[in-house]
C-alpha cells in the first residue's frame, strides 16, 4: 500500500471492498409511522451478537453487539436496492426528564436525543429527513466522512429543509466509530431545544476482544426556569438541568452488566458550553475511541475519569470484574444537581438563633435552610414541595438511603448472575463490607481518640 495515501483514501478502498455486503432487514418500514425500535434497549442476558452476512450468504463476515440505549432507542431501518434506509422526523416532542418535570423540546421521531442510527462500515445509507418544525432545518452528520453536498450546513452545502418538506441524504459509510448528528440551521435554538443524536458505525471485521455490553449516552445541558416547561436556548451559562440521554437522576436508567463481561460506554457531548469529566467509581478503564476514530493501543492509558469536550465523543472500555452498584457521573459538582438557584444568599455558618421566630411573625411557614450546608436540600424539597413542573435540587433514594446527587448521574450495576438485563434492584452488600459507625472497642484498639 502507498504510505502516502490519506486516511480518507484508505477508508475509501476498505469501503469499496465491502460494497457487496447486505444487511438483513431491521424493522418493517422506513416511514415516519415507525415506533422507535426498542429491541436492543434491554436485550436478553447472554444474547449473541448480530452476525452480518454478505450477498453469497457467507456468515460471520461481520459480527457486532448491538448498542444498548438507556432511556432511548435505535432507529429502525430496512434494505432497499442495496441501501439501508432510515427516516428521521424533526418535530416538537415532550420529554419527562424526571418525575414532575415534563419539558417541551424539539427532537427526532418523538425523542430527544433522537434515536441512535446504527449501521456497519461499508453500508450505503439513505436517510430521509422530514421537517415538522415551525422553521427550516438541516442535518449535519457530525464526524462522518462523506461527500461535501451531504454535510448538512445550511447555505454552504445545501439549502435548508423548509417546514413540511422531506430531503434525502445518501452516502457510503467509510469508517467505524461513535459519531453524532444535529442541525446546522439556527443551531443555538434547535440544539438548545434537544435536536441531536448518536450515529454508531460498527467495524466490518470482528472486534477483538469482543464487546459484550455496548452502551450509548448523550450528555446534554439545559436551562429550564422552575415552574416552566420550555428550555431557554439563549442561556450561555448556569445551566440548571444536566442529563444523560435527556434524563436527570433519579430517572437515569442503570447500566446493568454481568461480572466478567467486557463493557464499552460511548459518550457524546453536544451541549452548548460545558465539557464533562465523566468519572466511574470502582473501576479503571481505557479510552479506546473518539469521533476521529479508534485510539491505537500504544496511545492508551488507564483512567477513572474521561473528559468529553463539547462537540466530541469518547469510547471507554473495561472488564466488569467487581460486583456492586457503582456511581458514574460528571465530576463538575454543579452538574450533579437539578434546577439549582444561583442567586440565593450564602447562609453557611450563619448564627440563626432567634432568626426563624422573628421571621415567622411575618411568614408563618418560614424556616432557614442551607446554614449547615446543602446536603439535606433534596429530601427537604420533597417534603416541602417545589414549583409545578419542577424537580428537587438533589437526587433520589438508594439502597442505603437518600443519594445526595442528581443531574448527570447514573449507576453501573454489576452482578454475578443475571437472567436478563432489567434493573436488578439495589446491591445487597456482603455482611461486614459496608462502612458504618466505629464502636468504642475498635477506637481503643487502634488508638483513635475522639
Amino acid at each position: 500500500m502507498n504510505k502516502n495515501m490519506t486516511r480518507r483514501e484508505i477508508l475509501s478502498l476498505g469501503a469499496a471492498a465491502g460494497s457487496a455486503l447486505a444487511l438483513s432487514s431491521v424493522g418493517s418500514s422506513a416511514s415516519a409511522q415507525h415506533e422507535p425500535h426498542q429491541g436492543h434497549t434491554v436485550p436478553r442476558a447472554g444474547a449473541s451478537p448480530i452476525a452480518v452476512t454478505n450477498a453469497a450468504g457467507e456468515g460471520n463476515r461481520e459480527t457486532y453487539t448491538p448498542v444498548t440505549v438507556p432511556n432511548g432507542s435505535t432507529l429502525p431501518g430496512k434494505r432497499v436496492d442495496g441501501a439501508k434506509v432510515f427516516h428521521l422526523v424533526a418535530e416538537p416532542v415532550k420529554r419527562e426528564f424526571a418525575p414532575g418535570l415534563v419539558v417541551d423540546c424539539w427532537g427526532y421521531n418523538g425523542e430527544t436525543p433522537g434515536p441512535v442510527i446504527e449501521a456497519v462500515e461499508g453500508d450505503r445509507v439513505r436517510i430521509y429527513v422530514t421537517n415538522r418544525l415551525p422553521e427550516p432545518t438541516t442535518v449535519h452528520w457530525h464526524g462522518l466522512l462523506l461527500p461535501n453536498g451531504m454535510d448538512g450546513v445550511s447555505g454552504l452545502n445545501q439549502p435548508p429543509i423548509p417546514p413540511g418538506k422531506t430531503f434525502k441524504y445518501e452516502f457510503e459509510l467509510r469508517q467505524s466509530g461513535t459519531l453524532m448528528y444535529h442541525p446546522h440551521f439556527d443551531e443555538m435554538t434547535q440544539m438548545g431545544l434537544g435536536m441531536m443524536g448518536m450515529f454508531i458505525i460498527h467495524p466490518r471485521q470482528v472486534e477483538s476482544p469482543q464487546i459484550d455490553r455496548d452502551f450509548v449516552l448523550m450528555l446534554s445541558e439545559w436551562f429550564i426556569k422552575p415552574g416552566t416547561s420550555r428550555p431557554d436556548p439563549s442561556v450561555m451559562s448556569d445551566f440548571n438541568i444536566l442529563t444523560m440521554n435527556s434524563k436527570a437522576f433519579p430517572s437515569t436508567a442503570p447500566l446493568v452488566v454481568k461480572v466478567g463481561e467486557r463493557v464499552r460506554i460511548r459518550l457524546g457531548n453536544l451541549g452548548a458550553m460545558d465539557h464533562h469529566p465523566i468519572h466511574l467509581h470502582g473501576y479503571s478503564f481505557t479510552t479506546t475511541g473518539t469521533d476521529g476514530g479508534r485510539v491505537p493501543e500504544s496511545a492508551r492509558w488507564p483512567e477513572t475519569s474521561v473528559l468529553v469536550p463539547v462537540g466530541a465523543t469518547r469510547d471507554i472500555e473495561f472488564v466488569a470484574d467487581a460486583p456492586g452498584d457503582w456511581a458514574m457521573h460528571c465530576h463538575m459538582t454543579h452538574h450533579v444537581m437539578n434546577q439549582m438557584g444561583h442567586e440565593l444568599p450564602n447562609l453557611i455558618g450563619i448564627e440563626r438563633s432567634g432568626l426563624d421566630e422573628k421571621v415567622r411573625e411575618l411568614l408563618p411557614d418560614y424556616m432557614t435552610m442551607g446554614d449547615t450546608g446543602m446536603g439535606d436540600m433534596g429530601e427537604m424539597a420533597q417534603k416541602m414541595g417545589v414549583p409545578s413542573n419542577s424537580i428537587p435540587m438533589l437526587g433520589g433514594r438508594g439502597g442505603h438511603g437518600h443519594i445526595d446527587m442528581g443531574g448527570m448521574f447514573t449507576v453501573l450495576k454489576v452482578r454475578e448472575s443475571l437472567t436478563d438485563y432489567s434493573d436488578p434492584g439495589w446491591y445487597e452488600n456482603p455482611p461486614g463490607t459496608v462502612a458504618g459507625e466505629a464502636d468504642a472497642k475498635e477506637l481503643r484498639r487502634d488508638g483513635i481518640k475522639i
